[in-house]
């Protein structure tokens, strides 16, 4: 049996919002829901969008005493706290970048778990997908040896990212733009980042036409090739540009790609490539894009009543 295995995330952010009405307000503003909380979740995966739909932010969001944490990539932390002050209004809550209060760790493998915690460390599931382990969110005072924390062999962050990456989990910032970039692209609908029942919140009216009428015809889904993969190469089929390549880990990657270009691709079997390396995409990606674009096409030739 192979050990677990734990690893730092430099790159991640904590963001405080404490307060009588912190609920309430983040519930206004993500994709998810946060009455999910009542109902036992320990945390939810969800993004901050723009007024049409794009995603600025994407975060964890798990409770904390007064309130709740968002764990963000570090580099979007400012300009988080400013968006999430822009909208507070007259709540009654306070937001504090709380970075240095922890460290964030990923703990992932057989039977992984932290035999570590303390009054203000919170450890949660990913809530994306279960194989992808545990989100350690682990006061910064006491962090110092992660590994006798924890059952985990500590790591390289590279060892984590290519765990995510062969779940075809994709990450803000590395396998999509933030500010250019729908829900449904970054596979939010998936991975359990948005819900489809809430109420109103930023950039909703989009995530709802898109998720009842429309084409999901971009996603970011899983590549593989022959030779070594390169983040930000562009994926070609014959000389048009259909994709990008995100994240890598030696022959696999992600990519934000066009599915109906692909589908096109493997019908008359023209090869993809990125730097002049052939590749395959994710054959299940592209059964789900089939599929849905046939349930569309069914529902669009129905009769219309008069």
């Amino acid at each position: 049996m192979s050990a677990a295995k734990v690893a730092r995330l430099h790159d991640r952010g904590v963001v405080s919002v404490i307060g009588p009405n912190a609920g309430q307000f983040l519930q206004g503003l993500i994709t998810n829901d946060m009455a999910a909380f009542e109902n036992g979740a320990a945390a939810i995966h969800a993004g901050l969008l723009s007024p049409q739909g794009k995603i600025l932010f994407d975060v964890f969001v798990v409770q904390s005493p007064g309130g709740f944490v968002l764990e963000i990539a570090r580099e979007k932390l400012a300009d988080f706290v400013k968006r999430l002050t822009m909208y507070k209004l007259r709540a009654d809550v306070t937001i504090d970048d709380a970075s240095a209060d922890f460290q964030v760790l990923a703990l992932w493998g057989e039977d992984a778990s932290s035999s570590g915690e303390t009054v203000k460390t919170i450890a949660f599931g990913d809530p994306r997908v279960p194989a992808l382990g545990r989100r350690i969110l682990a006061e910064a005072r006491f962090a110092s040896d992660i590994a006798s924390a924890t059952n985990g062999v500590e790591t390289d962050p590279n060892d984590y990212h290519a765990h995510r990456i062969a779940l075809g989990v994709p990450e803000g910032g590395k396998d999509f733009a933030f500010g250019d970039t729908f829900a449904h692209e970054a596979d939010f609908d998936l991975f359990h980042g948005v819900s489809f029942t809430k109420g109103c919140y930023v950039g909703q009216e989009v995530v709802a036409r898109m998720q009842n009428k429309s084409i999901i015809r971009k996603r970011v889904v899983g590549i593989a090739a022959a030779a070594s993969l390169t983040s930000g190469a562009d994926i070609m089929l014959g000389d048009v540009v259909i994709g990008r390549v995100g994240s890598v880990a030696g022959q696999r990657g992600l990519a934000l790609i066009r599915l109906d270009r692909a589908a096109e691709a493997v019908d008359k079997g023209t090869a993809l490539t990125a730097d002049d390396h052939p590749i395959d995409v994710d054959a299940d990606a592209i059964h789900r894009y089939r599929a849905s674009a046939a349930a569309r096409s069914a529902v669009a030739e129905l009769p219309r009543r008069e």
